[in-house]
């Protein structure tokens, strides 16, 4: 009986469900399919578009009678019905079909993620930033143990500090404000800027090799993390990566630092711009592209509100204004979100309650930290009329305009050819405060041509000439209206000595303008490769990218010094306290902080941004030591012994009197070293 197949496979005179069909061989089935293949139409002798492989396929699907066949490729046995127990061929495309991905075992999978991380736009801005801080700063890394930035005298301050924070806290919490230095005098630790927030790092070795290698590490860092702060802000604001670039260096780089090489306390300024980038990117807030509640994140808010805490711990020399401006924005915020609730476009929960929370308890944790650090600055202006500001001085280092286009002598572009300008300054370490000529350029294209809108950069261009007034202190128009206003009615600020470190926001504002010039320029660049064939930018093009951004760190190079610190004498490992060493005064009284770290021994000594009254009349009184009345004064005190430095009494009243006869005080003379002990 001959089968009948059309292109669909079906039977022609028969139906599929019949009980009375004829058997059929496997053979002729055989012979059946391989005609069908061949002619690969039916009977009919109709043409369809059916190709072979189809037409292979349903004929193989069809039954011995032309009856439509099971649907899968099960063994039929010869009374028609499925084996038990066969297996399924298999496919016969598989050989033709791509391999299956393997799957990666935990090694390799770990190995992908550190592989994803090390490439990340995050780990190498940080690892840039380090490499840059480390080559920008060199040689501080090149003699750690012996040398610091600048100079010996504010560094050596500054390396007790971080040193005696980290003791105390390990030793006797209680004692921490009240320092081994100034003895007999309470709060003393709260006598300048205390960089409280790196007592961690304090807490690591002892003496004072340790805490020059400490101040050494935490310069570096410093500038590290300035870079990567002021680069996650703009980035957070909506630049591209080379404006950020240009912002971050800029930021920590600007040639007005270089005067402020001997102030970690300024120098550490990294804080800021991170901790603002972080609350923007909690609260899903961009410059560029406005507010995107779906981008809230409280734990960034958290996060930003601990790091303002934690600049606010290094000092309120920069610090205060940090929190003005953080209390400021928090009340634009607040009215910008009242007015959309309730007035402008009421809707419902426009800010998130737990964001709300994290903004709550941030800002009180911030508050919190504020107020005890200022608890011991307050008991120190009660305890020390002297301690406060007066707008004499305020005047005294108020830069004229002419400061803002005078660079430091630490400059290594411009030092020299800025000398004589540097001349006609009254205080030029503090007045000489060029932010750079490159950045004054690219912030002044901003203006023009930017990734930000017009009324952003208005505003960036109001707070930059806002900042520059309060910058010049009383130099702009007396300050009545601008930074005298704010020395007498916000509270702390009086205590500000030196309105030119408001440069700081300056720069940080001209860097934001930049960054949106260089963005805006970046992707200019990439719409001029798209239209290529092939996509492919051309080496200038990728050069004039990163032109800004070098001549932006050429202008940051420095010459800065790097003398080598005293060495401690050996009198200062073995005396006991409470001492005094002579000679005394400002700058000689801080390497002899900085040797006291082997065992913080009380000491009549010490260095800050005031001078106690009864500092200043120790000094006065010890000149004739050793005689009687000194003596009796300093017993007084309660000073046990007196070091007397041999080689630093050349040209003073002890170059004489070091070798008096003192049996008839009372007190004994040993000779310690290079220097004279003194035994009351």
């Amino acid at each position: 009986m001959t089968t009948n197949a059309t292109g669909g496979g079906q039977p022609t005179g028969q139906t599929g469900g019949t009980d009375d069909r004829d058997a059929t061989s496997p053979a002729a089935a055989g012979s059946a399919r391989a005609d069908t293949v061949k002619s690969g139409t039916g009977d009919a002798g109709k043409d369809d578009d059916t190709d072979a492989k189809s037409t292979t396929t349903d004929a193989a699907k069809a039954g011995p009678d032309g009856d439509q066949g099971p649907k899968s490729d099960e063994a039929i046995g010869s009374d028609g019905k499925k084996k038990d127990g066969d297996a399924e061929p298999p496919d016969r495309w598989s050989a033709f079909a791509p391999a299956p991905e393997p799957v990666p075992g935990r090694p390799r999978r770990a190995a992908r993620a550190v592989g994803r991380l090390l490439v990340h736009e995050w780990t190498l801005a940080t690892l840039a930033a380090l490499a840059l801080a480390v080559g920008m700063t060199w040689p501080t890394l090149r003699y750690p143990l012996y040398t610091l930035p600048q100079d010996y005298w504010d560094p050596s301050l500054q390396a007790w500090q971080m040193a005696w924070s980290g003791h105390a806290l390990r030793t006797e919490p209680a004692q921490l404000f009240h320092s081994n230095t100034f003895f007999p005098e309470q709060w003393s630790f709260a006598f300048s800027d205390m960089l409280l927030g790196y007592a961690p790092a304090g807490m690591i070795g002892t003496g004072p090799e340790a805490a020059v290698l400490r101040y050494n590490i935490m310069f570096v860092l410093a500038h590290a993390l300035a870079t990567l702060g002021a680069y996650a802000l703009a980035r957070q604001l909506g630049a591209g990566r080379a404006g950020a670039a240009v912002a971050g260096i800029s930021y920590t780089y600007a040639p007005w630092l270089l005067a402020q090489a001997g102030h970690l306390h300024i120098i550490s300024n990294g804080g800021i711009p991170l901790a603002l980038a972080m609350l923007a990117r909690g609260h899903g807030w961009s410059l560029r592209y406005g507010y995107r509640p779906e981008r809230r994140h409280e734990g960034w808010a958290y996060t930003g509100w601990l790091v303002a805490a934690w600049q606010l711990s290094l000092g309120f020399g920069i610090g205060l204004p940090f929190a003005y401006v953080l209390a400021g924005t928090v009340l634009v915020a607040a009215v910008t979100w009242f007015l959309r609730r309730w007035v402008v476009r009421p809707v419902k929960r426009p800010f998130g309650a737990r964001l709300l929370a994290a903004d709550v308890v941030g800002g009180l944790l911030f508050a919190g930290v504020g107020a005890l650090l200022a608890i011991p600055y307050f008991k120190v202006a009660d305890l020390h009329q002297n301690a406060a500001r007066t707008i004499g001085d305020i005047a005294v280092y108020s830069p004229p305009a002419s400061g803002f286009f005078t660079a430091p002598a630490e400059s290594r572009i411009w030092g020299g050819l800025h000398e004589g300008a540097r001349s006609a300054l009254p205080w030029h370490p503090e007045m000489t405060l060029l932010p750079g000529f490159v950045l004054y350029a690219l912030a002044a294209g901003g203006l023009f041509f930017s990734v930000w809108r017009l009324r952003h950069r208005l505003l960036l261009l109001a707070g930059v000439l806002v900042t520059m007034v309060l910058a010049m202190g009383t130099r702009f128009f007396g300050g009545t209206f601008t930074y005298g206003l704010l020395f007498e009615h916000l509270p702390g600020w009086n205590g500000l000595r030196t309105p030119g470190r408001m440069m700081l926001w300056t720069t940080l504002l001209l860097g934001l303008l930049a960054a949106g010039a260089v963005s805006a320029f970046a992707e200019r660049v990439r719409e001029i490769a798209a239209e290529r064939v092939p996509y492919r930018p051309s080496l200038w093009l990728r050069a004039a990218t990163l032109l800004p951004l070098l001549l932006v760190l050429v202008e940051g190079l420095n010459t800065t010094p790097h003398p080598v610190v005293p060495e401690q004498p050996v009198a200062m490992r073995t005396v006991d306290g409470p001492m005094l060493v002579l000679p005394s005064s400002q700058n000689l009284d801080q390497p002899v902080m900085l040797w006291s770290t082997s065992g913080f021994p009380d000491m009549v000594n010490g260095g800050s941004g005031f001078t106690p009254v009864q500092l200043d009349e120790v000094r006065r009184v010890t000149l004739a030591f050793p005689d009687q009345t000194s003596v009796d004064y300093l017993r007084t005190l309660g000073v046990r012994n007196v070091v007397l430095l041999r080689d630093q009494i050349v040209g003073t009243p002890w170059e004489v009197t070091v070798n008096a006869p003192v049996d008839q005080l009372g007190i004994t003379r040993e000779e310690v070293g290079d220097a004279v002990v003194f035994r009351l």
